[in-house]
């Protein structure tokens, strides 16, 4: 089989009715790009009938390929699955709801022509609702302050890459996956391109409030050890503060002569310093959670069954 030019790796998650207009607008657009083409559909362990749906288009299709993950993996883990199994020179990563349009990829391949391994699609404007919008800037913003990275809610995991960078990518084989601080991480000449952010379909977004904050303890804990040096700084700034205060202290007892009654202050500060501690040590107690997760060596997924790939399998 020739060599594709284009991968296009979508991770799906409960998306049924999103899949045969998905298909047939990628198909319709990758027809108008030089090359062949090939698309990946990685079930993420829903509990709908996307497989299904995959296997039907599979079948209609023998440039789409099926990868069916045994469970729930995470959204970053399925676009894992579906680079170790892509043959494209070009990879582009879109989600599955057609809030990333497939009308996108030629303005994201006519930047990429221009000599960039990592081209960003930007969403010049968004149509979520504005809760989640909120949301989302902040959590982009304590993103960048915990790991010392700039970080822009208008970029997710639409984009388009080079072979290499994906390779180098891949050579991170990391527990904790985050897609877009992952490719930003390994270098290469970058760009972002404009598009447009459409409204998407009827399906309920798989971030919950919940799991966002969820997936930003784990970036920052992947990416960053700025939290360990917070909570160094703090407890410089708490002894700085007991140094001072106890100065204080010991000149009302000399000069003024007057003494400190109060069991209430001593035993606030009992308080507070003991919480701290706690704190503290649970700060480092996840980080060494995080790093025993790692030296398990446990796979990053486990397929249960693939449609039109074999021959391309790489270990997970």
């Amino acid at each position: 089989m020739m060599r594709p030019r284009f991968s296009i790796i979508v991770p799906v998650y409960q998306a049924e009715a999103c899949l045969l207009p998905l298909h047939e607008r990628l198909v319709r657009v990758l027809d108008t790009l030089p090359g062949g083409f090939e698309i990946i559909l990685v079930e993420d362990g829903g509990r709908d009938a996307s497989w299904t749906t995959i296997e039907k288009i599979c079948r209609s299709d023998p440039r789409v390929k099926g990868v069916k993950l045994s469970r729930n993996f995470g959204q970053h883990s399925a676009i894992t699955a579906g680079l170790d199994r892509a043959l494209g020179d070009l990879i582009v990563i879109m989600d599955c709801d057609l809030q990333d349009l497939p009308e996108a990829i030629p303005p994201l391949y006519a930047k990429a022509v221009e000599g960039f391994d990592i081209v960003l699609a930007r969403r010049s404007t968004r149509n979520d609702p504005i809760f989640r919008r909120i949301a989302s800037r902040a959590f982009y913003a304590l993103l960048g302050y915990l790991t010392d990275t700039p970080q822009d809610a208008a970029i997710a995991n639409f984009g388009m890459y080079s072979r290499r960078a994906v390779e180098a990518v891949m050579s991170m084989r990391e527990h904790l996956r985050y897609f877009p601080a992952m490719i930003r991480w390994v270098g290469f000449r970058s760009a972002t391109a404009d598009v447009e952010h459409a409204a998407g379909s009827d399906r309920r977004s798989s971030y919950t409030l919940r799991k966002l904050l969820h997936l930003a303890l784990d970036v920052v804990l992947s990416f960053s050890e700025k939290p360990l040096r917070l909570v160094i700084k703090l407890g410089f700034a708490l002894s700085f503060l007991s140094i001072v205060w106890a100065l204080v202290l010991l000149l009302r007892a000399v000069i003024v002569r007057q003494s400190v009654p109060g069991w209430s202050s001593l035993i606030v500060s009992v308080w507070f310093l003991s919480g701290l501690i706690v704190f503290v040590l649970g700060v480092v107690g996840i980080y060494v959670g995080k790093v025993f997760e790692q030296v398990k060596h446990r796979p990053l997924y486990i397929v249960e069954k693939t449609v039109s790939v074999e021959g391309n399998e790489k270990r997970p």
